[in-house]
């Protein structure tokens, strides 16, 4: 059908690989038919030494650049780590660590906007901070608005989009909360993501997910796509326990309502689409972040295998609601051969 809205795909490109390097994460990238993807962990010199990309020096961002070319793929989003510090200091018994605004702003921040920068990236991914252990989240909705504006103008100021992605355990733990945090922010350079993985692994139903997702939708930017079973027999204690996150399955078959959320979002495409377009991004993401084979606070693993499951579980699921969307053909190839 030539009147759907359209979508644009992209995946954790560090899930797919076995190693970590660059060369396997594009190659994977490449024959999925993926044209977009995030760096996150990466091995650009396929060395055996993994960095986070905003570690990256100038010429190891330099060398990754020129890979992109090779393989024909653009960044989407940087996925960056930033917000996932313990909003206030004090001692909860966790493990998150405190750093000062100004000091997150000398290294952190300035680092993602760095690599964001020399990738080429016009987005960057982050979350809403550790509240205290055991505390109720919405209490501390103004004040982690308060720390994440500054990076937010940070990113305005370099021409960057932020997105907040939803997360247990966080401020921003749920899409009424994340709605909350973007009204108190109040830019137009951030936006909310929505993670179908990151709410039913919360021990919600699928219908909770969907009004999780209506919660935040006027401020939806883009969507990660990771699915969940959820365990009957888990005993809910008000935090996700990563021990037992072992449950993530392709997005068509878990807990997360993808195929309710995904109609839904049809509706609203073509005005989403326009807005994330005046930000400098080319439309709306559906980024795959799918866990397949294990994942947690700071990342996942799916490999080639599991990352191709996912890709063609999602494929069929945009093919079922009438979205479109586009993989590499052979008109890509003969345009990238200069035919």
């Amino acid at each position: 059908m030539t009147n759907r809205p359209t979508i644009v795909l992209s995946a954790f490109a560090d899930e797919a690989a076995n190693t970590k390097t660059a060369v396997e994460q594009l190659s994977v990238m490449a024959a999925l038919g993926l044209q977009y993807y995030s760096p996150r962990f990466v091995d650009v010199a396929g060395t055996g030494q993994v960095k986070h990309v905003t570690e990256l020096d100038a010429d190891e961002l330099a060398k990754l650049k020129s890979l992109h070319d090779q393989y024909g793929v653009r960044v989407a989003s940087i996925g960056s780590r930033l917000g996932k510090i313990k909003l206030l200091d004090v001692d909860d018994g966790s493990h998150n660590k405190f750093v000062t605004d100004q000091k997150y702003a000398e290294t952190d921040v300035a680092m993602t906007i760095r690599a964001a920068q020399a990738l080429g990236a016009k987005l960057i991914r982050g979350f809403s901070f550790y509240h205290p252990k055991g505390h109720d989240p919405a209490s501390y909705v103004q004040q982690a608005a308060d720390r994440l504006g500054p990076i937010v103008e940070a990113c305005a100021a370099a021409g960057l989009v932020f997105g907040l992605e939803v997360e247990a355990n966080l401020v921003g733990q749920n899409g009424r909360m994340l709605a909350a945090l973007a009204k108190a922010v109040g830019r137009s350079n951030l936006v909310c993501i929505f993670d179908g993985g990151n709410i039913s692994s919360q021990n919600l139903s699928p219908l909770d997910c969907l009004a999780e997702y209506r919660a935040m939708r006027d401020h939806l930017g883009w969507i990660h796509i990771k699915d969940y079973r959820v365990d009957p027999n888990l005993k809910w204690t008000g935090v996700v326990d990563e021990e037992r996150l072992k449950n993530f399955v392709p997005c068509d078959v878990g807990d997360s309502a993808h195929e309710l959320i995904l109609r839904d979002l049809r509706k609203h495409l073509p005005h989403m689409n326009e807005r994330m377009k005046a930000l400098g991004a080319p439309g709306v993401f559906l980024e795959l972040e799918p866990h397949l084979k294990g994942g947690g606070q700071f990342g996942g693993f799916s490999g080639p295998d599991g990352m191709g499951v996912a890709v063609r579980a999602l494929c069929r699921l945009l093919d079922y609601v009438q979205i479109g969307y586009h993989l590499r053909d052979f008109d890509d190839l003969r345009a990238a051969r200069g035919f």
